[in-house]
Formats: C-alpha cells, sequence, structure tokens
C-alpha cells in the first residue's frame, strides 16, 4: 500500500500551486485527486480567453451548482458555476487579477489570532507568485519572477478611453494600478493572460511540475470522504469516474482545497461539522465543529446597460460568421479578438463616506451580453458589472444527503440586510452617474437595463432581486480564526481539534475580499505551503498604500 506524504483533495486554483510548492522536495510524495476532467491543451474553450461563456454552464467544465430559493430575491434559484476541470475555476473564469483592498488584509489581521495575515505579510506572497509585465521592475508592489504572468488590458477599444474619462468626469478619481499603492479608482486590469492564451493556476503552476516522479496527478476521481483513524486523518475514500466502487488512498498529510463548497461539503460527509445536523442525517460524527458550512459570502451583481450609437463594440463577433475567422487569428497568431477577455478596464470607489475604502467595484465591458454569453436584442451596446464589494449578509454550505453526488443546499441571503440594500441603491445610482457623462456622449444610445421605468429605490431594488446574478466569489466557509466558530489555525491551516487534516481554498477566508478571489486564493496557497512544510514565513514587507484621509 503506497502512502503519500500529502494528498491533495482538488487540482483547481489553490490545489495547483499546493502540488508544486510541496512536490518541489523530491523526497515528499504527492497525490492530486481532482474529480473534474484534464484541462487538454487542444480545448479550445479554457485556452481562447474570450471562449470564456462556452464552458459556464457546460456539464463538462461545470458543477453547475443552485442555491436554494433566496427569500430576499423574489425566491429566486441562483446559479453558480464552479470549474470542474483542472485548474478548478480558474480554468473557467473571467481572467481578472484583483487582490483585493491592502485594508481587506487589515480587517483579516484584527480578528484574534490572525495577526499575520495582515497586508504586510501577505504582500511578499503576492510579489512571490507574480510576473506583472506592467510595473516597473522596482515596483514594490509586484513581482517579476513568479509563474503567475499578468498582462494589463489593452484598453485600445474607444469605449473603455471614454469610460475611463467618464469616471474621471463624474468626479472618481483614476489610478495607475488597482493591485498598487492605490486601488481606488479606474484604470486597465491586470489578468491572467500570457500571449493571448489563458493562464490558469494548472497551466501555471501544475502542469510544469508534472513531470516530477514524485507527483501524482488523477482526474474524474471524486473524493466522498476522510478517514480518520480516531482523531487523525489518514487517507480519502473515493470513486472513479461514474464508478459506484469505493477505492481508497492513504497520506500522512490530507490538504483540502476544493473551495467555498466543496471543502465544507466533503467535511460535513466525513463526520466534521455541527454534530447534531450530521447525526440527523445518519452520520457519525468525528468531531463537532460548528463553523463548516457557516459564513458564506459572495459578491452579487447587475449589469447596467447601454445601447451604443457607433459600431464600435465587439457585439459583431457574436455572431457565427466571423468564428472561423477569430480562431484562425488566435490558433496561428494568439491575437485578434480571441486573445482578449474583454474585461480589461474598471474599477472601484466608495459609494458613501461611511466607508473607510471602496464598497463598490467596476468591470467595463464593450458589449451588452450576459456573462453566459446570452446578449439582449438589437445591436451595439456597452454595460458595467456593478456591486457592492462587503456585504454583510451571510448564508451558509449544507449537505442534505449523504450522497457526494447529490449537490448541497447553499443559502447565501443575498439582500437580507438594511446595509446591502442601501449600497445597491447607491451602487446602480453611481453607475449610471458615470455611465451618463459627456465622455460618453457620443456613445450614448440610451440606457437599455434597467431603463427608464426603474428610477426610485424601491424599483432600483426590485430590479435587483429581478436580475442580480452571482460575480462567482463564493468564500469564508471554513474561516481561519481561534474563535468558537472558525474551522481553520492561522498559523497551520490544521482544522481545529483535528490532526494531518488542513485547509486551503477561498474557504478559509474570514471575509470577502474586494475584488475578484482568484489573486487571494492564490496567495493563501503560497503562504500556505511555506506553513505546512515548516519553512520560515517571507518576512513582512511594509510599503505606504493608501488610505482615505491619510497623508503620505
Amino acid at each position: 500500500m503506497t502512502q503519500y506524504d500529502f494528498l491533495i483533495v482538488g487540482g483547481g486554483s489553490a490545489g495547483s500551486a499546493l502540488a508544486n510548492r510541496l512536490s518541489a522536495d523530491p523526497s515528499n510524495r504527492v497525490l492530486v485527486l481532482e474529480a473534474g476532467r484534464p484541462d487538454y491543451p487542444w480545448d479550445v474553450f479554457i485556452h481562447m480567453p474570450a471562449a470564456l461563456p462556452f464552458p459556464i454552464g457546460s456539464r463538462f467544465y461545470d458543477w453547475k451548482y443552485e442555491s436554494e430559493p433566496e427569500p430576499h430575491m423574489n425566491g429566486r434559484r441562483i446559479y453558480h458555476a464552479r470549474g470542474k476541470v483542472l485548474g478548478g475555476s480558474s480554468s473557467i473564469n473571467g481572467m481578472i487579477f484583483q487582490r483585493g483592498n491592502p485594508l481587506d488584509y487589515e480587517r483579516w489581521a484584527a480578528d484574534p489570532g490572525m495577526e499575520s495575515w495582515d497586508y504586510a505579510h501577505c504582500l511578499p506572497y503576492f510579489t512571490k507568485m507574480e510576473s506583472c509585465l506592467a510595473a516597473d521592475p522596482e515596483d514594490p508592489f509586484h513581482g517579476h519572477d513568479g509563474p503567475l504572468v499578468l498582462e494589463r488590458g489593452p484598453g485600445t477599444n474607444p469605449l473603455f478611453r471614454a469610460m475611463l474619462n467618464a469616471s474621471e468626469q463624474a468626479g472618481y478619481p483614476s489610478t495607475s494600478d488597482v493591485n498598487g499603492e492605490r486601488q481606488e479608482g479606474f484604470a486597465l486590469f491586470d489578468r491572467n493572460i500570457s500571449r493571448g492564451r489563458r493562464l490558469s493556476a494548472a497551466r501555471a503552476y501544475l502542469h510544469p511540475a508534472m513531470t516530477r516522479p514524485n507527483l501524482t496527478v488523477r482526474t474524474r476521481t471524486l473524493v466522498s470522504r476522510v478517514l480518520f483513524d480516531g482523531d487523525r486523518a489518514v487517507g480519502v475514500e473515493y470513486f472513479k469516474g461514474n464508478g459506484r466502487t469505493p477505492h481508497r488512498a492513504y497520506a500522512k498529510e490530507v490538504i483540502l482545497c476544493g473551495g467555498a463548497v466543496n471543502t465544507p461539503q466533503l467535511l460535513q460527509l466525513s463526520g466534521v461539522g455541527n454534530a447534531a445536523e450530521l447525526a440527523a442525517l445518519g452520520i457519525t460524527p468525528v468531531h463537532d465543529l460548528p463553523g463548516v458550512g457557516e459564513n458564506l459570502q459572495d459578491h452579487l451583481e447587475v449589469y447596467v446597460q447601454y445601447a451604443c450609437r457607433q459600431p464600435v463594440s465587439v457585439q459583431p463577433y457574436l455572431k457565427w460568421r466571423y468564428r472561423p475567422l477569430i480562431g484562425a487569428q488566435w490558433l496561428f497568431l494568439r491575437g485578434g479578438p480571441g486573445a482578449t477577455n474583454h474585461f480589461e478596464a474598471g474599477g472601484f470607489v466608495r459609494s458613501n463616506d461611511e466607508v473607510a475604502y471602496p464598497n463598490l467595484m467596476f468591470h467595463f465591458l464593450p458589449i451588452a451580453v450576459r456573462y453566459d454569453g446570452s446578449a439582449p436584442a438589437g445591436g451595439h451596446g456597452y454595460q458595467v458589472h456593478v456591486g457592492p464589494m462587503y456585504s454583510d449578509a451571510r448564508g451558509s454550505v449544507k449537505i442534505v444527503s449523504r450522497d457526494p453526488r447529490e449537490h448541497p443546499a447553499l443559502r447565501f441571503n443575498y439582500l437580507s440586510t438594511d446595509q446591502d440594500r442601501r449600497e445597491w441603491v447607491e451602487a446602480v445610482r453611481v453607475a449610471r452617474n458615470i455611465l451618463g457623462q459627456q465622455a460618453l456622449d457620443e456613445f450614448n444610445g440610451g440606457e437599455t437595463s434597467p431603463g427608464a421605468s426603474v428610477e426610485t429605490d424601491e424599483e432600483i431594488l426590485d430590479w435587483v432581486r429581478r436580475e442580480g446574478e452571482t460575480a462567482l466569489h463564493p468564500s469564508c466557509t471554513a474561516r481561519m480564526g481561534i474563535d468558537d466558530m472558525s474551522v481553520v489555525e492561522p498559523e497551520s491551516m490544521r482544522v481545529h481539534g483535528l490532526k494531518g487534516l488542513r485547509v486551503v481554498d477561498a474557504s478559509v477566508m474570514p471575509y470577502v475580499t474586494n475584488g475578484n478571489i482568484y489573486a487571494p486564493v492564490m496567495m493563501v496557497a503560497e503562504k500556505a505551503a511555506d506553513l505546512i512544510l515548516g519553512n520560515t514565513p517571507l518576512a513582512p514587507v511594509e510599503v505606504p498604500f493608501f488610505r482615505q484621509g491619510v497623508d503620505r
């Protein structure tokens, strides 16, 4: 019987990074078990940036989760895409690379036991993992030798420049880099795209390490539970493909990297969670840990859409007759409309004076289209994706049966708080203010969504209830901390009260960050690798960053 040193459950974003770092020592035997398919090098739907709508909603790439009926969203079930492939959601996401605001990590560090997760301690891991092509070599906020190559959006479409000018006319600042000294403001975005190709975590971290003889990667392998000997995790049980015969693998350390949905699901299936709830499902509790699956956070967003008076949007590229040319340009030249995610610019602003740092995020897109690729009737258009970034709404992930193939119940409780509702009204009004500025007059063909009939606060909230969609940032369901509702020990990533079991993914965040969460997840994985290996963590880097009302 082979016993591995490290068994990683999930070959997604965090799992790919950990597999690389833990197997760098040839004496460590590492096994990665991924339930999804391989990310074949010829799979255009993964590797062409502009093809990002195709995997979403496909059973071949996407777990296709849905929330329970959301009580404050007219009972709607909100669709949640999650990557079912090597690289996880980094193989199907929008490729926007955002760290969040430095004050996000100051908020993390303010919780008891979380002192080593402040921005100064996280920054060296951000710089370690990246090669930011747009940053100056002396810029202390960026790295230049890491596996994650970042290209900044070119923003050549005239709609991008008009939007950036409009944001300034509306009174919001510009910034040179939302991942640098000042997040607040509007700018071109960094993206995990390299030479016209999506650079997922699997491509950046996992594939370069897969030639190592001490690293084994198995796909189409669904882990059904963690195996315990008393309070020590000793391995996992899993199924191959659609098979029903259980298999087992053993390791000195089991590391869960399934993300904010699968990690609490697997913990609960393994008897780790709220003991009373597990017993009610016929699961023998191994460890009563009530915080498992609680504290679920996410970002909700809407699309504020406008018709475009000039034929400058990318709407024609949706037509089938253009696709052979787009495909050929991308395949042979790594250029053309297929080589960009089109989310090339946007920004972060404060919607009111009560917040210490930006609470709204804007992604600008030079087309009016939904995330899954469906578009409204009509021709050229443009839109912003907007939503509050640190809502105080909290939800949960709870299994509903002992079957690992049955999706857990997801409850997000969007729009359930006064703060959330107030900030949603502010978000839509800020978006309209920017898109109504003179800089966009030559393109402005009128607002198509939500439209002129939506004006009062209650009308705006009714529209959000009807049209709001997830920005695909579920997190915080096995949070780090030392209080009774925390799940993971901040200095080791171990699950409280258990030996040989750790968690490294978006579920360990105590609070969702202000922006897309791929970059923070990768930072957590890089830091966790040092903690797991017993390496001395990288020294904190104290650099001043922008704080509203504080002179430099």
